[in-house]
């Protein structure tokens, strides 16, 4: 967007913050539509969102046509995401839930691994907006042929947007994902004048979760999702513990993989949790209210940590992401305090499934 269109730093910080103001406020309004009108039709609104956003770049409207591109992109996110988890988790059924989105979790953090390549392969911002118009047709092309079981109900009372039992995951989700703008933002900078180990460190952070989550998705279904949880946040910590020393390289590697690696379990291990609890009809508002939780505190930290980088160094920052996880770790202690897993009397409040290509 500098290059081709000319925009500031702080233009491209302030399209960034459209997107995530606008799929926050999105999430709510998607998790309706997956629960309401099915999860495909919440599936392919994202993916229209999405090739509109493509159509709006392409306009010859200069930087305008890029807030409504991103715009347009956040809604097509939030509807994408929450469709897509909830049908996942539809089709694995709740009791594998975890798997079902640690798989979706792969595909997502693949994509982020291919999109930086794939940019670079097709040279400028309109040939991504082609690309992104394209992509976003064949999926829908293909999604259309997929049937779908779901059939909401109108006979169940419809409830508010957030229950009070999804406020301690939510903080929970919100408080491990305090990292996120930490590493994305500070690490390779942190890193910089220690043999520029920033790049495999981050590498092998993203690629550890994606691995992780392929492979090891489905622990929190297998053992006490409690377990996994608290796992995962020992090693979270122990991996900024070790990158917050500035290391040379050997030991980034080392303390991005624990990072990696321990970021793989506490999404799945709530979301599962959560959605054990929860009937049938309401896994789309729930997945998107957790979600919402993520946007919202991923947000507020990217603001938080540049404040702290800026007055008193890297640092802090990667030290305010090991307190997080402390509140998350006290956060997770009510999301699992119940040990009942309520779902057995849930399909009997849910209509019989009817198979549909719609």
């Amino acid at each position: 967007m500098r290059h081709d269109l000319g925009g500031s730093d702080r233009t491209v910080g302030f399209v960034i913050g459209t997107f995530s103001v606008v799929a926050l406020s999105s999430r709510l309004f998607a998790g309706r539509l997956a629960d309401h009108k099915g999860r495909k039709r919440a599936f392919l609104t994202g993916l229209g969102s999405c090739t509109l956003a493509g159509v709006a770049y392409l306009l010859p409207w200069g930087i305008g046509g890029i807030y409504l591109g991103r715009a347009l992109q956040g809604i097509g996110e939030a509807c994408l995401y929450i469709g897509a988890a909830a049908w996942a988790v539809e089709v694995a059924g709740v009791h594998r839930s975890a798997r079902a989105l640690g798989y979706l979790s792969s595909g997502i953090w693949g994509g982020i691994a291919a999109g930086p390549l794939i940019g670079q392969v097709l040279g400028s911002f309109n040939n991504a907006a082609r690309f992104q118009i394209f992509a976003a047709l064949t999926a829908a092309a293909l999604l259309s042929q997929v049937p779908e079981d779901y059939r909401p109900s109108a006979h169940i009372r419809r409830p508010g947007w957030l229950r009070r039992s999804l406020v301690p995951a939510g903080i929970a989700v919100g408080f491990v994902n305090v990292h996120y703008p930490v590493i994305t933002g500070f690490l390779i900078l942190s890193l910089a004048r220690r043999g520029n180990a920033g790049p495999a460190a981050f590498s092998t952070y993203a690629g550890l979760v994606l691995l992780s989550r392929f492979f090891l998705g489905g622990l929190p279904d297998r053992i006490h999702p409690r377990i996994t949880f608290y796992t995962g946040l020992t090693c979270m910590a122990l991996g900024l513990g070790v990158l917050a020393t500035g290391p040379a390289l050997i030991w980034a590697v080392i303390g991005a993989a624990l990072l990696g690696f321990g970021f793989s379990f506490p999404w799945a291990s709530v979301a599962s949790t959560v959605l054990r609890r929860t009937p049938p009809h309401e896994h789309g508002s729930t997945v998107s209210v957790l979600s919402a939780f993520y946007d919202l505190f991923v947000g507020m930290s990217s603001f938080s940590a540049g404040l702290l980088a800026n007055r008193f160094g890297y640092v802090a920052a990667f030290l305010m992401a090991i307190a997080a996880l402390g509140a998350a770790a006290i956060a997770g202690r009510f999301v699992f305090a119940s040990k009942e897993h309520p779902q057995a009397n849930f399909e009997a409040l849910e209509p019989v499934p009817v198979q549909t290509d719609d």
